[in-house]
């Protein structure tokens, strides 16, 4: 079943929670087309600013956005209209357009960082690809890390919250890992073997499990960090160089997908 839905409007602030989603070819509707870059135009996160996690954004009318939280006076965000300023943008190693949301963007994200910031917005999120390793060809991604959509199972969050219970440590939430469908009623690590899903009408290509940074170990309420969960993904998930939780899938074809919906795997690994 469909436990949970969740999306980043502007990629590396906190979750805003659904009760459905349309599916588009890159991602869920809203998520994550909106990025905040340096001067050189690479792309800023919790990685490196963790206090990003206290700001809640969400949208208003449209693709604007409004952008509240720690103290600091709200902003609303237009999306660009005529888009008069294309910027090259980087994202990993993938380097797009992308147009400028405008000066009191910049200026309110520069102080609320202390340091250079722009704002852009994804307006044609067909223009960036997925790693032709894991993807097929015309498969598009939005500003995410790098694939559509995250998948995490609350029966691998539960096994893991256990670990961490008998190492005396305090489990830690989902959204530590910033999933954006959470689906329930599968034995832990049931989501290794598979390789398509159904979520309610809509299927999913289960495309490449999916490595994690510090930014788990980020409470996505006080931007404060810790340890957990990556020593404990480092005894238990780790794959080669990778700690792994969640799985990355890609959509077959549009479609929405609700709270509730049941789930069915259609293919296992070989």
């Amino acid at each position: 079943m469909l436990a949970s839905v969740h999306i980043y409007p502007l990629k590396g602030c906190r979750a805003v929670d659904l009760e459905e989603a349309v599916v588009e070819p890159w991602g869920l509707a809203g998520d994550r087309r909106w990025m905040l870059v340096d001067a050189d135009g690479q792309f800023l996160t919790q990685r490196e600013h963790p206090a990003l996690a206290r700001l809640v954004v969400t949208y208003a009318q449209g693709a604007d956005i409004i952008v509240s939280g720690d103290g600091y006076p709200s902003l609303r965000v237009a999306a660009p209209g005529d888009l008069p300023g294309l910027l090259k943008v980087t994202v990993w190693r993938s380097t797009v357009l992308a147009a400028a949301a405008g000066p009191e963007a910049d200026a309110w994200f520069s102080g609320y960082l202390g340091r250079p910031a722009r704002l852009v917005w994804l307006d044609d999120p067909t223009r960036r690809g997925v790693n032709p390793e894991y993807g097929r060809d015309g498969d598009v991604v939005s500003f995410a890390d790098g694939y559509p959509l995250l998948l995490t199972t609350v029966g691998s969050l539960d096994r893991f919250g256990e670990w961490l219970s008998e190492a005396g440590e305090q489990p830690v939430p989902m959204n530590r890992f910033r999933p954006n469908v959470v689906v329930s009623g599968y034995e832990p690590w049931a989501e290794d073997r598979w390789r398509r899903i159904r979520i309610g009408a809509v299927s999913f290509r289960v495309v490449k499990p999916c490595a994690r940074c510090v930014v788990t170990t980020t409470d996505q309420a006080t931007g404060e960090r810790g340890r957990q969960p990556l020593r404990m993904l480092a005894r238990h998930r780790r794959f080669g160089k990778n700690l792994i939780f969640g799985q990355n899938l890609i959509p077959d074809s549009p479609g929405l997908i609700r709270v509730g919906d049941p789930t069915a795997i259609i293919e296992y690994a070989s």
